[in-house]
Parts: structure tokens; sequence; C-alpha cells
């Protein structure tokens, strides 16, 4: 026997001895076992983590019920438990991995920081949203001006505000920008006051016009008498007498009085031949010879 047939048979004799089979095989038991008791633990804890977290979410939102909070603020509050709370159980889950959580939480806060600066209007929108919520300047069913635009809002989103106008079209507003901007809202007064400017010629008289004012007021039972409705000469004009008329009626009332009122003004007006004047252009035309 030579040399190389003893040196390949010594190396052959090394890599099948039962004795290292033996101990490798141990090895992988040991480590499918160990990897078993991990998987079965995550599963319980996850199963039980659930459990959890749907018997807290129970009890916030009964505490945010007897606390008597906007509904818009308690979901969002409860869905904000909810994340938190599943965060928390992924991260546990994580650590009984064996997966360093040190390192997993610098991977988050990187990407998140990432994330953050290519969606920075959005998480701009997003804190506008909490600021809405919790300052309340709106709510569900508000008829609102914001922005430039008019509606009824109809739900109060984390990065929008959804609008319905009057015509039926439905309106996204960005949180951000309606947070810090003005907000004319109609709906937080029980009551309003309708402000009407009618101008009549010179040479009317002036209590046949408040006669006639005040009969249109009477007449509507929804204008009410206290605060009492006012009629007023607002102003001398360049070609007209202004008046002024206020009432106030409840805010549900407001548009069909408004339009009652500029109805049966030119109704009354012209029957009792008061002369209501409007811009008009005299053009003198040059003679060519």
């Amino acid at each position: 026997m030579n040399l190389y047939q003893v040196n390949h048979q010594s190396i052959s004799n090394e890599i099948i001895n039962p004795t290292a089979i033996e101990k490798l095989l141990n090895k992988l038991l040991d480590l499918v076992y160990d990897l078993g008791i991990k998987i079965v633990t995550c599963l319980v804890v996850y199963y039980l983590g659930r459990f959890l977290i749907k018997w807290i979410e129970k009890l916030f939102h009964k505490f945010l019920e007897r606390r008597k909070i906007d509904p818009s603020v308690k979901s969002f509050l409860g869905s904000l438990c909810s994340i938190t709370l599943t965060i928390l159980l992924v991260m546990s889950i994580i650590g009984i991995l064996g997966i360093q959580t040190t390192s997993f939480a610098a991977l988050i806060a990187s990407a998140g920081l990432a994330i953050g600066m290519a969606m920075k209007d959005n998480l701009g929108n997003f804190a506008g949203g909490v600021m809405i919520l919790f300052n309340k300047p709106i709510k569900i069913g508000d008829h609102i001006l914001a922005q430039n635009q008019e509606g009824v809002v109809q739900s109060i989103g984390i990065l929008y505000t959804v609008l319905t106008t009057g015509d039926n079209k439905t309106i996204y507003i960005p949180n951000g920008p309606l947070s810090t901007g003005s907000i004319l809202n109609f709906s937080t007064q029980p009551q309003r006051r309708i402000d009407i400017t009618i101008g009549v010629d010179y040479g009317t008289s002036l209590q046949d016009v408040k006669d006639i004012l005040n009969e249109i007021i009477r007449s509507n039972t929804s204008i009410l008498n206290s605060p009492e409705p006012f009629i007023g000469l607002l102003k001398l004009n360049d070609s007209s007498i202004d008046f002024v008329i206020r009432v106030w009626v409840e805010s549900s009332n407001y548009w069909p009085v408004y339009f009652f009122l500029n109805e049966n003004i030119y109704e009354k007006f012209t029957h009792a031949k008061i002369n209501i004047p409007f811009p008009q252009l005299t053009v003198h035309m040059a003679n060519d010879n």
C-alpha cells in the first residue's frame, strides 16, 4: 500500500467517523428542539397577546365612553392603542426568537427617519389631524368654510378631513393646513342672524319702506322675536337709499328664511311701486358730421 492510499483511507475514516456523525446529529437535534420550543412559545405568546390586546381595547373603549369623548377622537385613540400594543407584541416575539431587539429597533428607527423625510407633509397632516381631534374646532355634521372650501364635515381622518358640498361634491382637505388656517364654523351656535341690504330710489317714503318690511317679517313664524328684528337706514348711497334688515332665526332655518325675505321684498316692493335701483349706463353717440 502506497502513501496516497494510506492518506486517503485515513481521511475517509475521519469523515465517516460514527462518533463525529453522532455529535453532529445531537447538535442538530438540540437546535431543532430549541427552535421548536421557541416556536411553540412564540405561538402561545402570540395568541395570548392577541387575547390580552382585545381585552385591553375593550377596557379602553369603555373608559373613553365613560368620559363621553367625541366619537372621532375615540376611534383615533382606539386605533393608536391597538397599533401600540401590537408593536409591543411583535417586539416580544422577536426577543423570544433570539433576535437582537436593539439592532432591530435601530433598523426601524433608521427606516422611520428615511420615511419621515420622504413623507414630511403627511406627517404634518397627521399632526394636524391630532390637533383637530383634541382641540375640536369642528366635528362631524358641522357646516364650515375653510381653505376656500365650504361644505358639511363627513369625517375627520388621520390625514384628511372630508367635506360634502351643497351640490353633493366631496372635498378632501389636508389636516395640516386645516389645523393652522382659519375655520368659519356655521354650526356651533343654535341661532344665526340674517343680514339683508335693500336699496330704494331717493324720494321714496321711508315709513312706507319700513311698514312693508315689518309686514314681511311678521308673516314668517320662523323669525325669532328675541333678539328683536331690526330695520334701519344703513347708507345714503350714490343712487339709492340703502336699508338693512337684521333678523334672528334658528340655524336650521337660515336659508329658508333668507330666500323668503328676498322673494317677498321684491314682490311687495313691486306691488307698492317702490323702485329698486340698479346700475345703468347712458351712452351718448357723437355725430360723425
